[in-house]
């Protein structure tokens, strides 16, 4: 009997829309990291005339980044500290116990998700303002927590559904508590999806560029605001680069941070997989 021999055609398809997609995501980071690291290019020469950290040691030796990179990371800390303190108790009732509303309460948590930000960020503003947080630090940590919702409630909720419920039965048979079965077996399961949304929470709240300007400004100044300003009113567009690079900072951290803790099987068994 002749073996038959496949032959796999190539999707030519396939490899021009990736290698376009890569082009169109990967071409404007290249751009601006070589700005970043550039003292000299003038139109219109392909390649700068002077590559340098001048413009590094300018945008560094000020005090006001230094000041909105600290801004940030104490929002970022303290606005997923508090999320987790809240939502994962909460995420956890919705995944394993039934109560009236269980549906619709945990459907609007994905309501604010659902019409556009800047609207509802305006109307979150007007009852700030009545309650003076405006230009305050924990009006913007209000405004923030706000969008860890849909990370911090739907992501961990699948993560505690996916949990093995015959382990933790056993467990309970052989006389294991309610908190030991908890530490022991739900939570080593759930974990790994759980820190995906932390880190993703962590992550998103770094980068918040419109509630923090909305309620925080001009008293409170983050990182992104501060791009944009040095953006908006440098006439040097190396200054905007190189905050862009320092913005880059949190994402490599944090994709290193999720290569070691979250790997594809454990994510996917989160999301219900």
């Amino acid at each position: 009997m002749a073996a038959t021999i496949v032959t796999r055609k190539t999707d030519w398809t396939g490899i021009i829309f990736a290698a376009v997609l890569t082009l169109v995501i990967v071409f404007p980071l290249v751009v601006v990291g070589t700005w970043a690291f550039t003292n000299v290019w003038r139109y219109p020469s392909v390649i700068p005339q002077e590559f340098g950290l001048r413009f590094w040691n300018q945008t560094l030796a000020r005090a006001d980044v230094w000041s909105s990179i600290s801004m940030s990371l104490t929002l970022a800390f303290t606005v997923t500290a508090l999320s987790a303190a809240i939502c994962l108790p909460a995420a956890y009732a919705f995944a394993r116990m039934d109560f009236p509303g269980r549906n619709l309460l945990f459907f609007s948590f994905l309501a604010g998700h659902a019409f556009p930000k800047f609207g509802l960020l305006v109307a979150i503003a007007g009852i700030f303002l009545q309650l003076n947080l405006i230009g305050t630090f924990w009006g913007v940590v209000l405004i923030q927590l706000v969008g860890t919702l849909l990370f911090m409630i739907w992501i961990p909720v699948a993560a505690f559904q996916a949990v093995d419920r015959r382990m933790e039965e056993a467990a309970r048979d052989v006389g294991a508590s309610p908190f030991r079965v908890f530490w022991s077996i739900t939570l080593p399961q759930a974990g790994p999806t759980i820190a995906a949304a932390i880190l993703l929470s962590f992550v998103g709240t770094f980068y918040e560029t419109e509630g923090a300007w909305l309620i925080g400004a001009p008293q409170v100044r983050t990182l992104p605001v501060l791009m944009i300003s040095f953006i908006n009113n440098q006439p040097v567009i190396q200054y905007g680069a190189v905050l862009s690079v320092l913005l880059w900072v949190p994402s490599f951290i944090a994709l290193l941070f999720a290569r070691k803790v979250v790997n594809s099987g454990s994510f996917a068994r989160g999301f219900g997989g």
